[in-house]
C-alpha cells in the first residue's frame, strides 16, 4: 500500500493499511477494456457532477491500445480544486470506492473494489495542475508512438519480474522512461517537472 497517508484526512479507510497489495501481474491487452471504462465513467459523472469540470479520462496502460498492462482501468476526474472537490470523497464513497490519501497534496485517490484485488483506480486531480497535463501528455505519446509503447512493455515485463510484490518500486523504477517520454512530447512539461524536483509526475503507484 501507499507509504505516505495523512490520518486526519476525511474517511481515510484504516484497514487500507492493514490489507495486502495484489502482486503485480501485467497481461496482454483486452480489447474490453475501453467499454469497461466507459461504464464506470458513466457512473461517477453522476455521482460526482457537482464537483466535474470536464469529462472524466481514461489513462495508464489499459488506455493504450496493444498494450500489456496491470488489469485495472485507471481513471482521472478533473475537478477545479482539491479543497472544492473535498465532498467527492464522501460521494465517492458511497459509490463503492475506497478512498486512501495517497499523494493527498496533488489528488483524491480511490480503489475498487478493495486494495487486495483492484478493478479500478480513480484519481481525482485539479485540472489546472502540472498532473494532469502529464499523465494525458504520457498517455497520448504512448498511444502514437508504437516504438516508445513498445520500449515501455519490455520495460515494465522486466521491473514485475523484479519487483512483483513491491508496487512501490516497480513504479520508482519507470520514472526515468516516463520522464524522458514526458519531456519528448511536452518539452515545456518535462522542464517544468525537472525544476521542481520532481522527475516523474505521472508515474504515481496506480500507473499500469
Amino acid at each position: 500500500m501507499p507509504r505516505t497517508a495523512e490520518p486526519d484526512v476525511t474517511l481515510h479507510n484504516p484497514s487500507m493499511e492493514k490489507s495486502p497489495d495484489a502482486p503485480i501481474e501485467l497481461v496482454a491487452y483486452q480489447s474490453g477494456w475501453p467499454a469497461l471504462f466507459s461504464a464506470e465513467a458513466t457512473t461517477l459523472s453522476a455521482v460526482l457532477s457537482p464537483w466535474l469540470v470536464g469529462p472524466i479520462e481514461h489513462i495508464g496502460s489499459t488506455a493504450v491500445p496493444g498494450l500489456l498492462a496491470k488489469p485495472i482501468i485507471d481513471m482521472m476526474a478533473p475537478v477545479r480544486s482539491l479543497t472544492e472537490a473535498r465532498g467527492a470523497i464522501e460521494a465517492a464513497a458511497g459509490a463503492g470506492w475506497v478512498y486512501f490519501p495517497y499523494k493527498a497534496d496533488v489528488m483524491h485517490w480511490f480503489c475498487k473494489p478493495s486494495p487486495a484485488h483492484r478493478t479500478h483506480h480513480l484519481h481525482i486531480v485539479p485540472i489546472d495542475s502540472q498532473l494532469w497535463h502529464d499523465r494525458l501528455a504520457f498517455r497520448d505519446a504512448l498511444r502514437s508512438q508504437p516504438e516508445t509503447a513498445a520500449a515501455y512493455a519490455h520495460l515494465k515485463l522486466s521491473l514485475a519480474q523484479k519487483y512483483s510484490q513491491d508496487r512501490e518500486a516497480y513504479t520508482e523504477a519507470k520514472t526515468s522512461f516516463v520522464a524522458q517520454v514526458i519531456a519528448a512530447w511536452n518539452p515545456r512539461a518535462g522542464a517544468a517537472a525537472h525544476k521542481a524536483g520532481n522527475p516523474d509526475p505521472v508515474s504515481q503507484r496506480s500507473r499500469a
